[in-house]
């Protein structure tokens, strides 16, 4: 059956500067995650921390998401003001999790380890609330902002293409805080620097705020949020989570993106110790800047190769077919790592980046695009608009798969003998670490293929569930 196409409307495209704005917005939240992931070893390497109590300051403030953002959802997708539904969360999130970042490492060795601990606890729960704040409206206004199919990947192509600059920029992290000419202790060096990433990420979360137009919605057709009703809206938020769930393109849209990322950051840490161990025989003076080369040189044939073809592909072949296309490409850049792993010739290792990063670099454009179209089937079906609820469920997710993710690399350099006080590994466990880095991560994509493969929400559908929506509320406008 031929794939019927559809231009975008004039009134439906999305100036170059509003996509620009939004994008901003996409570097901050990308800036934020990854320069923790950098952060947070300083914990143990800089101060010494117990690594269980490292370990639950990974796993408490997540157990904290888990609660407060489908209530964040909710609350953005009913709130009433002259500023629209999302614009003062976002304005709001942006300065507490800008300050709190700022707070949270302003942690010194002369202080216990309980009250660092507790200190770091406590303000990094204030931190993910922020967060949630900011992220769960900020995901929604890219869900509502055009109406048209193509424009909502074009959309959220510009978005993941800014904000992969943040994945170029922060692997370099390591080198500054670690590098003793720059600051005499690594503590040291994450004090001063969370100050810089702080406010250079809460301008760049306001930028949406500030720029970006939001749709217009009935009134009438919102929850009333008040302590009166206050069970009613624990209800509506219950409702919301069923409603979701029993969308079927949004289920497999959230199974196929936790496999897909579960299974490539379970072995994401894992470049580091190969590049250092299986590379360069555990010298990590030798192996020097090859791993930030390696994290950056990734992100930038995400920006420049990747999102540029899915783009183009998607309008071609529509949003399944690309996905499907595009894992396909990242399946053969985790296979070229067998041979691209070669300690005579480190430099082999960046060839299979340009395939390889087909894999995470085109899963969250399309992912967004087509849960921006889910949004219209679920309100097709219910009468609700529910893009807080939605995205809310849908980042848990992706933050749930991050923190089982976290468990399995553990578990994996444990079964293959990996041994962190000795710098030269046996040849068995450095064989059993490279082949985990190329065979799990292309488990999962053949998983999330597979799911992927049922799913039935083409533009040709999606065009008629626009259409019929439009018929029976007439079209919304962004203001």
């Amino acid at each position: 059956m031929t794939q019927q196409h559809y231009q975008t409307a004039p009134e439906d495209r999305i100036p170059l500067g509003q996509k620009i704005a939004f994008g901003m917005g996409m570097l901050g939240n990308q800036m934020f995650p990854a320069a923790l992931s950098i952060f947070m070893v300083v914990l143990v390497k800089g101060l010494g921390m117990d690594p269980l109590l490292w370990g639950i300051l990974f796993f408490i403030p997540r157990l904290v998401d888990a609660i407060t953002d489908p209530v964040m959802g909710f609350i953005s997708d009913n709130t009433k003001s002259r500023w629209g539904r999302r614009r003062p969360y976002i304005f709001i999130g942006s300065i507490l999790t800008g300050l709190s970042y700022i707070a949270m490492w302003q942690v010194y060795p002369e202080n216990s380890e309980l009250y660092n601990f507790f200190y770091f606890l406590l303000v990094s729960i204030i931190f993910y609330l922020g967060l949630t704040v900011f992220a769960t409206p900020y995901v929604a206004m890219g869900y509502e902002t055009s109406n048209d199919y193509h424009e909502r990947t074009r959309l959220m192509a510009v978005a993941q293409w800014i904000g992969q600059w943040a994945w170029v920029i922060v692997p370099w992290f390591w080198v500054i805080i670690y590098d003793p000419e720059i600051f005499a202790t690594p503590d040291a060096g994450a004090r001063e620097l969370s100050i810089w990433v702080g406010i250079f990420c809460m301008v760049l979360t306001m930028v949406p705020a500030l720029f970006c137009k939001t749709q217009i919605v009935n009134e009438d057709e919102l929850s009333e949020l008040s302590r009166d009703k206050l069970r009613e809206n624990l209800q509506g938020i219950k409702q919301g989570f069923v409603e979701a769930f029993k969308c079927v393109p949004f289920r497999q849209l959230c199974i196929a993106t936790f496999f897909v990322f579960n299974a490539f950051n379970t072995v994401a840490g894992f470049s580091f110790f190969i590049i250092v161990y299986y590379i360069f025989n555990g010298d990590a003076g030798a192996a020097g800047t090859w791993p930030a080369w390696f994290g950056s040189l990734g992100a930038l044939s995400t920006s420049f190769l990747v999102i540029p073809i899915i783009t183009y592909l998607s309008q071609k072949l529509g949003k399944k077919k690309t996905f499907l296309v595009t894992q396909s490409i990242s399946l053969l850049g985790y296979l070229s790592f067998w041979w691209a792993f070669d300690p005579d010739n480190p430099i082999l290792m960046l060839l299979p980046l340009p395939l390889f990063a087909f894999g995470i670099g085109s899963l969250f454009t399309m992912m967004m695009s087509m849960t921006a179209d889910v949004c219209d089937l679920n309100e097709l079906n219910t009468g609700v608009r529910r893009e807080g609820v939605f995205g809310a469920i849908y980042w848990w997710m992706v933050k749930f798969g991050f923190a089982i993710a976290g468990l399995l690399s553990g578990l994996i350099l444990a079964m293959v003998g990996f041994d962190q006080d000795v710098a030269q590994q046996t040849s068995e466990t450095l064989e059993g670490l490279k082949l985990a880095y190329i065979l799990f991560p292309m488990s999962g994509t053949l998983i999330a293929m597979a799911i992927m493969s049922r799913y039935d929400l083409s533009e040709q559908k999606a065009h008629e569930i626009r259409l019929e929506l439009e018929a029976r509320r007439g079209k919304r406008e962004t203001a």
